[in-house]
Order: C-alpha cells, then sequence, then structure tokens
C-alpha cells in the first residue's frame, strides 16, 4: 500500500515538473554514477548547447553541476559589466534605454548574489539534499531565468536603441542556456525525487497563525492602544495566544508629523540592512492619508513588515506607464526586492488608466513575502508576481489584461479577484504566468478565493454603464511564457468568465507545455463543459494532484509562514 501511495505522489509531479513520470527507482541513474555529458544532457532542456558547454571528460552529476555553477556566476560578472558598460555612456542613450538597462543591472546584481548562494551549497555536498534547503536552491535558480527574462522583455522595448538590443541581447540568451543547464543539473543531483508530500485529509480550514483572521497589531479601530502596547522586542500575541510575531522596532509615518517620519520612502531609509528573521521585523506603521511615493525596497532591507490602517485608509498611489516611457519592471507604485517582506492593511494604486496599458500597482520580487489584507488597484498588469516565493491572504485584486502576472511561486488564498471592464477591442486575463523553464518550481496557485466582476464590468453587463464600450470577455488566464503554470482549486467563479475559460495568446504558442487546471470550483463560472481542449489544460480530478498546488507543498509554507502572524490553510479545505 505504501508503495503504490508513494507512486501516485510521484506521478502528480507531473504537475510539479511537466514531463516526469512514475517509474521505479531501478531505472534512475544514481548522480554519483560517471557519464558522458552527452548522456547527462539528454536530461536537459537543450542538450546541443548543454553538450557544448560541459567539459569533455567522465564526470558525474556534482561534477558538471558544480562547473555549471561555476561557469554561470563568471558569466554574470561579465554581463554585470557589460551593462555597466553600456550605463557609462547614458547621455547618448534614450530614456527608455537607461531605464531598461537599469532594470537589467539590478537583476544581474541579483542574479549574481543568487548563484553565489547556491554555489555554497553545491560546493559542500554531493548527495540529495533536505527538501527544505533544495527548495530554497532551486528556487534562486529559478529566479535567475525569470530575471534574465525580464532584463530581455524590457531590452526589447527599447525600440529607438537598437545598438543596445543588438549589443545585449545575444549575451544574454547565451547566459540563459548556461543557467538554464544549472538549474537542471541541480534539479537531477540535488532535489530529493520524492518531496515529502501529505495527500488530502478533509480537516478543515486549519488556519495556522492568528486566528479569526486577526493579528494583535492589525490597526484597526483599538490601532493606537494595540500600537502602544508594543515595546522594542516584545512577542506580539494574537487574540487566541497560539502564536507570537517577533518585532525588532517599531516607527511610524504620519503625513500630519505626529510620527517619526512624514513619508514612508524615509521610513524606508531608515530601517537597518540585513536584518535576520531571528531579530524579529522592523515595523513600518503607516497611518491613514493618501502617500503619492514610488516606494522600492531594496534587497538589504530584510524582514520589514509594513502595516497601515486598512484598505482604502491607507494607499499609497502612483501613475507610472509603459505608454509614459518606463518599462513594465519599473512602472511599479510599490516594488519590493527584500526576502521575508510583509505588508497588511495597504491599498496599492497605478491611477494611470487602462488608456496607458502596462502600469504596475505592486512589484514583487521577494522571497518568502507575504500580503495580507491588502488591495491592489490597477488596469493592466496590476499585480507583478515577479519571482520567488509569494503569498496572499484575503486580498483585493482589481484589473483588465493579464492583471496578476508573473513567474514567482504564490498562493492567492481567500482572496477577492476583480475583473474590471477594459477598453474597446480588449479582453480580461486574470493570470498570465511566466514560466520560460520545464525545471522552474514555479506558477500561480488561486485556492478559495472569489471571482467576481468589478462594478464597472456589472454595469456593462447590465446595460447600465455610461461607457460606450461592449462589456468585456473575461478568461482564467493565457500563456505569456512556455511552461505557463496556473491552477485555480475551490474557489468560486462567477458569470464573468468565459464558457471556454482560458485563452490562447499567439496561436498554438504554449498549448501543449502549459500546464492549468480547475479543481473543485463553484458557481456559474466553473462549468467546465465547453472548456479549451488543449493538451495542457487538466480538469483535476484528484485531490493527490491538486495537493501540489497547496501553501503546504508548493511553498512548503508551514515552514516560514507561522513566523508572519499571517493566517493560512496548509491544504485543501
Amino acid at each position: 500500500m505504501a508503495s503504490k501511495l508513494l507512486c501516485v505522489v510521484a506521478a502528480s509531479f507531473l504537475i510539479l515538473l511537466s514531463f516526469s513520470s512514475c517509474q521505479s527507482s531501478a531505472t534512475e541513474t544514481s548522480p554519483t554514477t560517471p557519464t558522458s555529458p552527452k548522456n547527462l544532457c539528454k536530461t536537459t532542456p537543450d542538450p546541443s548547447y548543454c553538450k557544448s558547454v560541459l567539459p569533455n571528460n567522465t564526470g558525474n552529476v556534482y561534477d558538471y553541476g558544480r562547473f555549471s555553477v561555476r561557469k554561470s556566476i563568471s558569466q554574470a560578472r561579465k554581463f554585470l559589466n557589460l551593462i555597466d558598460k553600456y550605463l557609462r555612456r547614458r547621455s547618448s542613450l534614450s530614456i527608455t534605454a537607461v531605464r531598461a538597462l537599469e532594470d537589467c543591472r539590478l537583476l544581474a546584481s541579483l542574479n549574481l548574489d543568487f548563484l553565489l548562494s547556491s554555489f555554497q551549497t553545491v560546493n559542500k555536498t554531493s548527495r540529495v539534499l533536505s527538501t527544505l534547503r533544495a527548495e530554497d536552491v532551486q528556487t534562486l535558480l529559478s529566479a535567475i531565468l525569470t530575471n534574465q527574462q525580464t532584463c530581455l522583455d524590457g531590452i526589447q522595448g527599447t525600440a529607438s536603441s537598437w545598438s543596445v538590443k543588438n549589443g545585449i541581447s545575444a549575451p544574454l540568451a547565451n547566459d540563459t542556456k548556461l543557467y538554464s543547464v544549472s538549474l537542471a543539473l541541480f534539479t537531477k543531483g540535488w532535489v530529493p525525487k520524492q518531496k515529502k508530500v501529505t495527500t488530502w485529509t478533509p480537516k478543515g480550514e486549519q488556519l495556522k497563525g492568528f486566528r479569526n483572521g486577526r493579528m494583535a497589531f492589525r490597526m484597526s479601530s483599538q490601532n493606537r492602544a494595540v500600537y502602544e502596547t508594543l515595546n522594542r522586542r516584545n512577542l506580539l500575541q494574537s487574540v487566541a495566544g497560539d502564536a507570537e510575531v517577533l518585532v525588532k522596532d517599531i516607527v511610524t509615518v504620519s503625513q500630519d508629523g505626529s510620527g517619526n517620519f512624514t513619508t514612508i520612502n524615509d521610513a524606508v531609509t531608515a530601517a537597518p540592512n540585513n536584518t535576520a528573521a531571528s531579530d524579529g521585523y522592523f515595523l513600518i506603521y503607516v497611518t491613514a492619508g493618501l502617500y503619492e511615493e514610488y516606494v522600492s525596497i531594496a534587497k538589504n532591507k530584510r524582514n520589514l513588515m509594513m502595516i497601515g490602517d486598512g484598505i482604502n485608509r491607507t494607499i499609497i498611489t502612483g501613475n507610472r506607464s509603459v505608454v509614459d516611457g518606463w518599462t513594465t519592471f519599473n512602472s511599479a507604485t510599490f516594488a519590493v526586492t527584500a526576502p521575508g517582506f510583509v505588508a497588511v492593511n495597504i491599498t496599492f494604486r497605478n491611477t494611470a488608466g487602462a488608456i496607458k496599458h502596462q502600469a504596475v500597482a505592486v512589484r514583487n520580487g521577494a522571497d518568502l513575502s507575504t500580503f495580507y489584507s491588502c488591495s491592489f488597484e490597477g488596469y493592466q498588469d496590476t499585480l507583478y508576481t515577479h519571482s520567488l516565493r509569494q503569498f496572499y491572504r484575503e486580498c483585493d485584486i482589481y484589473g483588465t489584461v493579464d492583471f496578476i502576472f508573473g513567474n514567482a511561486a504564490v498562493v492567492f488564498q481567500s482572496c477577492n479577484i476583480y475583473p474590471r471592464l477594459a477598453l474597446d477591442n480588449q479582453f480580461n486575463a486574470i493570470t498570465a504566468q511566466g514560466r520560460t523553464d520545464p525545471n522552474q518550481n514555479t506558477g500561480i496557485s488561486i485556492h478559495n478565493c472569489t471571482v467576481r466582476a468589478a462594478d464597472d464590468l456589472v454595469a456593462s453587463r447590465n446595460g447600465s454603464s455610461n461607457s460606450t464600450s461592449t462589456s468585456t470577455k473575461t478568461y482564467l488566464g493565457r500563456p505569456w511564457k512556455e511552461y505557463s503554470r496556473t491552477v485555480y482549486m475551490q474557489s468560486h467563479l462567477d458569470s464573468s468568465i468565459e464558457a471556454v475559460g482560458w485563452r490562447e495568446w499567439n496561436g498554438d504558442f504554449a498549448l501543449s507545455t502549459l500546464y492549468y487546471g480547475e479543481f473543485n470550483n463553484t458557481g456559474p463560472g466553473s462549468v467546465t463543459a465547453n472548456r479549451v481542449t488543449w493538451p495542457g489544460y487538466h480538469l483535476i480530478g484528484n485531490a493527490s494532484d491538486v495537493a501540489n498546488f497547496t501553501v503546504f507543498n508548493f511553498l512548503l509554507g508551514d515552514d516560514w509562514l507561522p513566523q508572519t502572524g499571517v493566517p493560512f490553510s496548509s491544504g485543501l479545505l
């Protein structure tokens, strides 16, 4: 019985690895067995390139994996120098080219950090890692590929700077192939063949962290009383007394001058660098107000917590857009890169409007980041879940085209998703997931959420809108990149969802390599009788398969979410 269960679980990793199958361990080649580059490279996405880059001698997976990561580090340094070379002559470049190059520099710097961290791990051992440690490194190597693609997307959008595109695109493409080899070899040598996963047991919601959606320091009607009870280095107790959040320091942002700072950016600047999780959060309490700021939380502002006075009370707003010369990446009103970030009770807006096309409210590239009881408001590209591991709970997300997009490993739980009225000749795609490599551990999981047409879309559907636009068609998602992966499970889908459910990106692009799934959804939009028939679309009937997309399995969330104090459900409901 146990062996059958293991085989079922292994088969379910078709979802997680795209093309895996349940095979007995007897047919697996040990990572320590010497082999040729030709044989080893057969398991990578681009065998020909892999064979050309690895040394032509016999070694095992660990030997080749370490070689590939070392070479990746060398190439990352060269690329960073190349970007700096272009930026030194920024006066001769267009503003759009400079902005794209600045994005690339940030992303290249992160890539070097991620590679150096990964090498520390692979250089220490020639054995399969623990699930948690393997997930950490696979997440970093996955993000490196995402960063490469983001840089390329930005550079290709600089139509007036042919020399920049010509000089950057080729090394970008070659380095991306090399990083893909590093990810593939790491997955083969260091990642456990079987994750320690659990199968579905129907025991109810089982919230972890603060019960009843309440946090002891949630700044509601009692915010002042609660705030005044928080002392330096105190443990903040939940109402139920079964969880705690460690806070290192607290500062207040208030526009009337009564707090420590009048702007959010000043408070972020004052936060200590590289705070360890064990030292507690640096908590920024942002009082009610409209904050017209572009906030960027850099990679060294680790373990920062930001709490507002509530949705539509504490509002951070901006209006940058691609039409106005920004890249999608740097159009964000609020951007976070530092690991361990937590936001609670804040509205994030981009007010550029549908007419300005891509205009991001929040860009999140922060590992182990959490947004709780927040609102994200925009039109096209509202919420950029860019990379790494992310969790959203009881949030509201508004938008039109691709308004939840990116290539993070992300779970949305108990959120409200509001498709809005789009421009004429546009349609709503709720998700545009950007997975580019079958070994990336990324995807969008939408769990126990509600998809409901926003008021303007409802009015247009009822014929009561003042707009001349026809009612906008709404789809669950479309494949932005080749291995796009999105699952809706145990969610309520209203009648705004088109019967086919999903939309093509361009012809048959990615329709056989994507993974789109639906499981036990409800509501008029959940009827699957007329869904798309693409090879990559799945109507999931097995709870053990869809369990791979739960907080417990997809994010290993039980390991890091409790310290945030945010409620979450580990498994299915």
